[in-house]
């Protein structure tokens, strides 16, 4: 599709041992170690990036990230990594923004969030396809709310337009509230983001990326390994 200007996606990530919180336990069924806790959210994190990298209609991806692992994990995989402002969730995507805009004059600006491993890039491409046919219409930002409906997986700006985020608890009506549009199409990856194990079984459903994959197989060979001289207490 050629919309005559290019696309950026912002992907916020956290310092790994603050990430996800709920999900610990997820990594290595429930035992809770850090290590095992930040291996997770660093795949989810990595998959959502890769389906970034191979939407057709992304011409660059901005990671957010102060955390060392992050940056080293995300820069082999294309991505340019800029570290957090420190100045919140939202804050951080507008910070982000403004290294698109630097990067890719004239272009759309979205935030994607980091926690997609179901997320495919042609299904991507389609909800940045409609976000095109929105902005054509007259649309100045445009958002895909997530399964439940509360909350905002993908939030897109026009060209010319300042991204203006409100993530956070509630955040689709938010977005609703500042005139943002919302977008309709299925997208099962796009909407299932993963805040709990329970959204974790859910997106593995749907087909989960490599690295998640990955790790969730270390889980299962952690879980079925003999104990050894550890009597049952």
């Amino acid at each position: 599709m050629d919309r005559g200007y290019p696309l950026g996606l912002v992907v916020p990530v956290k310092p790994l041992p603050a990430a996800k919180t709920r999900l610990r336990g997820a990594a290595d069924g429930g035992v809770g170690a850090l290590t095992a806790h930040t291996r997770l959210v660093l795949a989810l994190a990595m998959d959502t990036v890769t389906a970034a990298r191979s939407a057709r209609l992304v011409d660059a991806v901005v990671v957010i990230s102060s955390d060392p692992a992050v940056a080293m994990e995300m820069g082999a995989l294309g991505a340019e990594v800029v570290p957090d402002p420190s100045r919140g969730l939202n804050g951080a995507l507008r910070r982000g923004a403004q290294v698109v805009r630097e990067r890719l004059p004239g272009s759309a600006v979205g935030a994607l969030q980091a926690d997609l491993p179901a997320l495919r890039g042609a299904e991507l491409d389609d909800a940045l396809a409609a976000a095109a046919e929105a902005f054509a219409g007259g649309a100045r930002q445009v958002f895909c709310a997530d399964a439940p409906g509360d909350g905002t997986t993908v939030l897109v700006a026009a060209p010319g337009v300042e991204l203006d985020p409100h993530f956070g608890r509630g955040s689709a009506g938010a977005h609703a509230g500042v005139g943002a549009v919302p977008l309709t199409g299925g997208w099962p990856g796009l909407r299932r983001d993963v805040d709990t194990s329970d959204d974790l079984g859910r997106a593995a459903e749907l087909g989960l990326g490599s690295r998640t994959v990955a790790v969730l197989r270390a889980r299962e060979a952690f879980a079925n390994e003999e104990p050894h001289g550890c009597p049952n207490v």
